[in-house]
């Protein structure tokens, strides 16, 4: 990668002018054309070991990294600039500019790929949501930002394994088949599986509060559960059978697929051996009948509870068993990632530090990716469905919105191209709201920013893409540029031409942050700009029109554009169209 090699450079420079100086060398992009394509801050560091202004540093290394270039010995660079206070300005140089341009061509939509995790297997935890209830709009951060990271883990070279931790555990399974036992209707509930447990869920809490002793009823069933009674099994999993038909039709609509869904359920069996664990270390201790691991002082954190009084398993007892689980199975793993909304904090400080304290996971990084919520421009969302926000509606109005859009804009198109584009279109949007923001801040839903054709939007992007290609399939082709003759030396570069160039090359470092920070937004607000600097370019210049060298050229730089725009539209996990 670029960054890496200057980064030598910029090493071998300041090695033969202080060869005992051992300072971090960091290069980074830099923030606009005039400041060049990267710079670098180091002579502020080594200005207070070597005793001279940062800027007189920064002047001697640009002028030895200039000597070398002037030599022919660093192709990709055509200067270095040192500026005021001390920084150092790296100019990318046209022989580059067309060397990445022509392996964009060539890697097409591989284009950005590394191996950075050539060797290493994650675990990522997404989606996860809880059997016998309605898939919630809360559910989409998690699915749509977990699919995410594990497509950028894959395109970066990563062993990648995506698990589905479904909540199909606890007390409230046990008052569920009371309330299948005593009001439920088979038929009925295969009619409509969700909507009818979540009816029968809801009148068991209605009748417990007339009679509390249906609580004593339910944590009986789910007593049964944990001592494996057949029945009560038998029953969980037809919950979850029936659960699984309504959420795989959701994630095909969101083009979601997951690899495994081991619910909590998997691991019944597996817990009691977290829970002697826990003992034989000394970390468990009886606090009023429940197994309690506390913490110390300056942990900060309240006592988890892995075993309840009733002697019934919680939900960190089942965490850590998981975590076990994944070790054996899938191991070695070099980190295990949970997509986990924020107010889950508390608990995956508590998970972590237990299972460390356990011996669990002890070559591998857990790492909570914590999400925030969802929030709707007026505070709420009508719906037919009550209180929860069902997902499959807002997904539904999406798609039914884009069809009016497409209606107004495109009346001649038939009838099934209408439909695909609408689907396309709406899926896209609400997935690219969510994923242009930074995961740990809210998310605002609006349905004018959601599908608006013009402004930061999964619609925008789609639509250049489709504008790009439309200029190619008008264009007859185009020559592929040369390598031998630099062709680029012969063509005045327009600034708009020139901002896309200095765009493209960032590309594969801003997929590597992705994966390194675990936020799509990067590659999401990446794609933005760049569908911002080619529509610039597409209004200012003739592309199709101009002539020679000059056409083939932009011809090239669109074809690039084209490639990155559904490459990096893919790892957000959303479909590009050919034509809008």
């Amino acid at each position: 990668m670029i960054i890496e090699e200057l980064e030598k450079v910029l090493k071998d420079a300041i090695v033969s002018k202080y060869p005992k100086m051992k300072v971090a060398v960091a290069v980074e992009a830099s923030d606009g054309p005039s400041h060049g394509n990267f710079t670098s801050s180091v002579s502020f560091s080594l200005a207070k070991i070597a005793n001279q202004s940062p800027f007189e540093i920064a002047k001697f290394l640009a002028e030895s990294i200039n000597n070398s270039i002037s030599k022919g010995g660093l192709p990709s660079l055509s200067k270095v600039e040192a500026v005021m206070p001390g920084f150092l300005n790296f100019f990318l140089s046209a022989d580059f500019y067309l060397s990445e341009l022509n392996l964009v061509l060539k890697e097409k939509e591989k284009f950005g790929s590394s191996k950075i995790g050539a060797g290493k297997r994650v675990v990522i935890d997404y989606s996860a949501p809880n059997i016998a209830k309605p898939f919630g709009i809360g559910h989409l951060r998690s699915t749509v930002i977990g699919q995410s990271l594990y497509n950028i883990y894959k395109f970066s070279g990563f062993s990648v394994v995506g698990d589905n931790h479904l909540g199909d555990w606890g007390t409230q399974f046990g008052k569920l088949i009371y309330a299948i036992k005593t009001w439920g209707d088979a038929q009925e509930i295969a009619k409509n599986p969700i909507s009818e447990l979540t009816r029968l869920y809801v009148l068991f809490h209605e009748e417990a509060q007339k009679n509390p002793s249906l609580e004593d009823e339910g944590r009986a069933w789910f007593k049964k559960l944990e001592d494996g009674d057949k029945e009560a099994l038998t029953l969980l999993k037809q919950c979850t059978d029936w659960s699984m038909k309504e959420y795989d039709r959701v994630y095909d609509l969101l083009g979601v697929k997951i690899d495994y869904a081991y619910g909590e359920s998997f691991y019944q069996d597996k817990m009691g051996e977290i829970v002697e664990l826990a003992k034989k270390k000394g970390l468990a201790k009886e606090s009023e009948g429940a197994l309690v691991v506390f913490f110390d002082e300056g942990e900060k954190m309240s006592p988890l509870i892995l075993q309840k009084s009733d002697e019934a398993s919680t939900y960190a007892t089942r965490d850590l068993a998981t975590i076990k689980f994944r070790e054996k199975e899938f191991g070695p793993l070099e980190r295990i990632i949970y997509e986990v909304g924020s107010d889950q904090l508390l608990h995956f400080r508590q998970l972590f530090l237990v299972a460390k304290l356990l011996g669990l996971a002890k070559g591998t990084e857990l790492i909570h990716v914590a999400h925030g919520m969802m929030r709707f421009k007026d505070g709420k969302m009508s719906t037919r469905s009550g209180k929860t926000i069902l997902l499959d509606e807002v997904l539904s109005g999406a798609v039914e919105r884009a069809r009016k859009i497409v209606e107004s804009k495109s009346p001649d198109i038939s009838t099934r191209e209408k439909e695909e584009i609408a689907k396309t279109v709406g899926i896209g949007a609400i997935k690219y709201n969510d994923l242009a923001q930074d995961p740990k801040t809210e998310v605002l839903f609006d349905w004018g920013k959601v599908l608006n054709l013009e402004g930061n939007s999964g619609p925008y992007l789609q639509y250049t893409y489709a504008r790009a290609k439309s200029v190619l399939r008008k264009s007859n082709g185009y020559l592929v540029l040369g390598t031998g003759k630099n062709k680029l030396k012969d063509i005045s570069l327009s600034p708009d031409e020139h901002n896309i160039l200095r765009h493209v090359v960032k590309y594969p470092m801003v997929v590597t942050s992705a994966a390194e920070c675990y936020s799509p937004n990067l590659i999401a607000n990446y794609l933005f700009e760049l569908a911002s600097l080619f529509n610039a370019f597409y209004n200012n210049v003739s592309i199709s029109k101009s002539e020679g060298e000059t056409r083939d050229f932009r011809l090239a730089l669109t074809e690039a554009v084209s490639i990155i725009l559904k490459s990096g539209l893919g790892l957000l996990g959303i479909e590009v169209l050919e034509r809008m």
